[in-house]
């Protein structure tokens, strides 16, 4: 069974998901510890507590007009370090006529530079067509959303899960998504403009309907702006537009707060938050992976959920870096950074997000979360730990 919107705003009503459940045995052969990212070294950054911010971001109110006024489009100020993430609301921004023109963010992987860690690589899994989620979404599978964002290429698009936060229990306000959906990598920074949009065209609308619907029907719990991100140091020095040593670090977390403001957490308003299982089984010993998002690259068109459900397989680059959870699934660009998801003990339960796919769409493949994602996650709850 999916996740189902809770009745009560506090409470995260989760039900299994899959039929299948993943094997409770020892710990994860991957030795993620062994390069483990603390929170302090992690990627990190802000600009709500007297953080030095980069030339060019807004720290006036001029300075905020002008920026609203399209200065966030100067690329040339753009924001890399840790320290220089700024993300100031814009309201009204992202419009339906604005969400539907996003691109998605391909992160793909040519079959002959797949798995350069034979090692440790499975065969390539045989393709799984993806299927539509039952409509309405907030009834199914109420944490997923869609992450919109600007990059220098335009307005581009990912998915996103809300995920619990065990410093406010049933009260989070943070979203699981890809780290490349947030900072370029190595030959990059960060995205601005992010957003999270919970819930995105609820009831399934055409995408043509979308260009032109009310807001509510395709913001149905609103627009979530990130005032904080977070994600692998590893990802911002080797991470590309291509899969490499870096995919095996592409998550992130983003603290978000409502648009139009209001007392409610994210978690609250949508009734629902995964919790995120550091530290899980290795593939070779995981009997079932659902993997949820947002596809936009053709055939999809970005306006509806599918999922794809899979044994997984394994996938590496590198001895010295972790081995990633590998499925067959065709979903394409857009679906990046959405949540993969096992039942663990009855509970629906987050284990990895969409990172990379090959060029023909035949397999997506997600980080395993060790070592290096619990020091990204636990800095991000530290971090927001004293508030509300």
């Amino acid at each position: 069974m999916p996740f189902i919107r809770s009745s009560t705003a506090a409470a995260a009503a989760v039900a299994a998901l899959l039929v299948a459940t993943a094997s409770a045995c020892g710990p994860s052969e991957d030795k993620a510890g062994s390069e483990s990212t603390s929170p302090a070294a992690a990627g990190q950054q802000g600009g709500d507590d007297g953080v030095k911010l980069p030339e060019g971001v807004p720290t006036s109110l001029d300075d905020l007009k002008k920026w609203k006024q399209g200065g966030w489009k100067d690329w040339d100020n753009w924001a890399r370090d840790a320290s220089d993430f700024a993300n100031p609301v814009i309201k009204n921004f992202w419009q339906p006529s604005r969400m539907s023109k996003a691109k998605d963010s391909p992160n793909t992987l040519s079959a002959q530079s797949a798995g350069e860690d034979r090692a440790a690589t499975d065969p390539e899994p045989p393709a799984v067509p993806a299927k539509q989620v039952s409509r309405p979404y907030h009834r199914n599978m109420a944490p997923v959303g869609r992450v919109f964002f600007d990059s220098p290429e335009g307005p581009m698009v990912c998915s996103g899960t809300v995920v619990e936060d065990p410093a406010h229990p049933g009260k989070s306000n943070l979203v699981w998504t890809a780290g490349h959906c947030v900072h370029s990598g190595k030959k990059g920074g960060w995205m601005r403009n992010i957003v999270f949009v919970p819930s995105y065209n609820d009831n399934g609308l055409s995408a043509a309907r979308t260009e032109t619907a009310a807001q509510r029907e395709v913001t149905p719990y609103g627009v979530w702006w990130a005032n904080w991100s977070q994600t692998s140091s590893q990802w911002i020095n080797t991470g590309g537009k291509t899969g490499n040593v870096g995919s095996a670090y592409d998550f992130a977390v983003l603290h978000v707060k409502p648009e139009n403001g209001g007392g409610k957490s994210l978690q609250e308003t949508v009734g629902a938050a995964a919790p995120v299982w550091f530290g899980a089984p290795s593939a070779d010993k995981v009997s079932s992976i659902g993997a949820y998002g947002y596809p936009a690259a053709p055939p999809y068109d970005g306006a509806k959920m599918y999922n794809c459900t899979s044994r997984p397989g394994r996938l590496s680059f590198a001895p010295t870096t972790p081995t990633m959870y590998r499925i067959g699934c065709s979903m394409t660009g857009g679906t990046s950074g959405g949540g993969w998801f096992v039942n663990r003990g009855g509970k629906t339960v987050l284990v990895s997000n969409s990172s990379i796919s090959s060029n023909e769409h035949t397999w997506l493949a997600g980080p395993h979360l060790g070592a290096e994602a619990k020091g990204v996650f636990d800095a991000m709850s530290k971090k927001f730990a004293a508030q509300g």
